[in-house]
């Protein structure tokens, strides 16, 4: 029986004194009292599990390479979070991640689970200070940390490509030498995958700008744009009806639809069509045709703007200045 409680006494303590620099013994107080705050934590329901624990989010700060857009967290787009925590009155899923050394501030970094810390810090700010923030605590390296982080979110549907793409392009390059093949082998994927998914990250920054959220960006808009970016003349093309859609919704205060906004850039790389009758055709967002027009040096330009098009006056108009300026 002594010998039970000499162990179970030792499990509690262990690891307790590993800090302690054996080369000059501290003093026996202060021995006890770590002792003793852990044992105090433990019965206080601290600590979950010997890894698994509760801490101040205060004390936790984002991984360096963490896969959130920190400025997409708010109250709406982590509502479904809020109302599970408010509802079971705790967070039940711990997030990872490891202890920091000689950080004043903060005593863990975020590999996984940024979401979370983001809610349990709102839920403490907004009339519900006695929650914590429930982590588990691993000892893991850089490149160990960015897999232990896709592991745990690579099924989550709240993560956009974009977000991905972004966290993938860094990895690609700090951790596997910007060698595609020797990454898709350390996270299982395939190449075309990871191939696909990079795209999204190397999209040209003028071509991104058109985009009213980067969230908007998925693999596919990516497929179909990324290839026409490769050629001097369409990127070009593109680039300059970014700017007029950046243009446009600055004027009218609307953001258009990430696919509509993608559908623009692949149709202004086409010349206009020339109907049988000499006309050229201006199509608008919605793909149909708002106006048409002819030149000639004579008599200058003819515009016509066919009846039920579906397009705004200002975007006629719009049309008409482009044509006008080009």
């Amino acid at each position: 029986m002594a010998k039970g409680n000499r162990g179970f006494g030792s499990s509690l303590t262990e690891g307790l004194d590993d800090e302690i620099d054996v080369g000059s013994p501290a003093p026996s107080e202060s021995i006890m009292a770590s002792r003793s705050q852990s044992l105090a934590r433990i019965a206080a329901g601290k600590v979950v599990t010997d890894r698994t624990e509760w801490v101040d989010p205060s004390r936790c700060r984002p991984w360096r390479l963490h896969n959130r857009d920190l400025d997409h967290l708010n109250e709406e787009s982590c509502r479904d979070l809020i109302d599970a925590f408010l509802s079971a009155k705790k967070q039940r899923i711990p997030a990872i991640v490891r202890r920091l050394k000689d950080d004043p501030d903060y005593d863990f970094e975020i590999i996984a689970g940024v979401r979370r810390w983001w809610t349990v810090q709102w839920l403490r700010e907004h009339h519900h200070p006695e929650y914590e923030y429930l982590v588990t605590i691993q000892n893991v390296s850089d490149e160990e940390a960015f897999r232990v982080s896709d592991i745990e979110n690579r099924s989550r549907k709240d993560i956009s490509d974009w977000e991905r793409a972004k966290e993938y392009s860094r990895a690609l390059e700090e951790f596997y030498d910007s060698n595609q093949s020797e990454m898709a082998e350390h996270l299982k994927i395939s190449r075309s995958w990871l191939s696909r998914l990079l795209d999204v990250a190397r999209l040209p920054a003028e071509i991104v700008n058109a985009f009213p959220d980067t969230h908007g960006i998925t693999v596919r808009i990516a497929r179909d744009i990324k290839p026409l970016t490769s050629e001097k003349r369409t990127l070009d093309l593109m680039v300059a009806e970014s700017r007029a859609i950046v243009a446009e919704r600055d004027d009218l205060g609307m953001a258009m639809p990430a696919p509509e906004v993608a559908k623009r850039l692949i149709r202004a790389t086409v010349a206009p069509a020339k109907p049988a009758g000499g006309d050229v055709e201006v199509k608008g967002a919605a793909g149909k045709v708002i106006l048409r027009y002819v030149y000639s040096s004579r008599s200058g330009y003819t515009f016509k703007v066919p009846a039920r098009s579906g397009a705004s006056a200002a975007e006629v108009l719009k049309a008409i200045e482009a044509i006008l300026t080009s």
